[in-house]
């Protein structure tokens, strides 16, 4: 059995965990910054290295307490390389490094993006998989991300649409934000929103088709939440204006809502449909959102959905551990050539079949 601790600090959660075998999940620590970033609507990559700075070794220390293991006990250690916050990427990095390096232990960098998809494979999942279920589609929904990734048997994928500017989980928080309800965002409209009336007000659904504007072709399976946001700047003014706000802010919020879960519906089902996909993958921190997880069951049929549980769509290191198993099994480790990047990389292949 191959034990694999895996660390996490690309944003504004400083996690550890222990993973057998890339499937079960012993512990799970995270260390949220959420208070600690609230005041300013948004992560400050300065504020959240220095935080992952005083949480890292307690975390990484309760994981494997958690885990009734010692470090004679880990096979691997995998932390998250990128993409995301350079300032906090670099904090996990250097200590695994040194953590790996001191006790003799392979090293693995691990891309954030993809241990996301496999978060929708821990505990023991990925060993109940109806057949077949290639191609599979992903849709990574994030703070950072709004992307369908493509995944073949042999491991083979590409990236077939992304956001061209606000990501939906940006849109979330900038929604809250210009509608004074706090951070972050999804959370807060999701429970804002709750009992509202979805179709009360007709907010943009960009790139879809659905405005008469024909979609273009290198457009067809990318996201674009900036017009919903503006559309729903000018809203906001209005209602301001005319001092009914208070009294349409629900059904505000569970329109808005209903168009951000909408465009990430029609986009998948679009491109299940359009590649003959066989299975769906629902991960990233906004698929924690109900009605959207709720959408998609009603969408898809259940023996080929597969939706991360909630514990494993926000930034964790179970999905870190996870995927680093598949990355030690290939022997793909080395502290040398492991470095933090920033922005999400060319993507040709994942590293895990299952």
């Amino acid at each position: 059995m191959a034990y694999i601790l895996g660390i996490e600090s690309s944003c504004d959660e400083t996690a550890a965990s222990v993973v057998v075998d890339g499937s079960e999940v012993l512990s799970n620590v995270v260390a949220s910054q959420i208070d600690k970033h609230a005041p300013h609507g948004g992560v400050v990559p300065e504020l959240a290295a220095r935080e992952h700075l005083k949480a890292i070794e307690c975390v990484v220390k309760s994981a494997l307490e958690n885990a009734n293991v010692s470090l004679k006990d880990i096979s691997a250690i995998s932390v998250t390389n990128g993409p995301g916050l350079m300032p906090a990427l670099l904090v996990g990095v250097n200590f695994a490094k040194a953590l790996a390096f001191a006790n003799d232990i392979p090293f693995i960098g691990a891309n954030h993006f993809l241990a996301h998809i496999y978060g929708a494979f821990l505990d023991g999942k990925k060993t109940h998989l109806s057949e077949p279920i290639y191609p599979m589609l992903a849709l990574v929904v994030s703070g950072g991300h709004s992307s369908l990734l493509l995944i073949s048997d042999d491991g083979k994928a590409r990236i077939i649409g992304y956001s061209i500017d606000d990501a939906a989980g940006e849109a979330f928080d900038k929604g809250a934000k210009l509608l004074g309800l706090g951070y972050p965002g999804g959370p807060i409209i999701e429970k804002t929103g709750q009992g509202g009336n979805i179709s009360k007000y007709d907010f943009p659904r960009s790139l879809t088709g659905k405005s008469g504007k024909k979609v273009t072709e290198e457009n067809k399976f990318n996201f674009s939440f900036s017009g919903l946001k503006t559309s729903l700047l000018y809203h906001t003014k209005k209602l301001q204006k005319e001092n009914i706000l208070e009294d349409e802010l629900v059904d505000t919020v569970a329109s808005y809502q209903e168009a951000i879960v909408d465009v990430l519906t029609i986009k998948t089902k679009s491109a299940y449909e359009k590649f003959n996909a066989k299975s769906v993958v629902l991960c990233g921190g906004v698929a924690c959102n109900g009605v959207l997880r709720e959408r998609f069951m009603q969408t898809f049929d259940k023996d080929k959905l597969f939706i991360a549980p909630k514990k494993y769509c926000t930034d964790n290191a179970a999905m870190v551990a996870g995927i680093g198993y598949h990355l030690f099994k290939q022997e793909k480790f080395d502290v040398k050539e492991v470095d933090a990047y920033a922005r999400l990389p060319l993507i040709t292949e994942v590293p895990f079949i299952l």
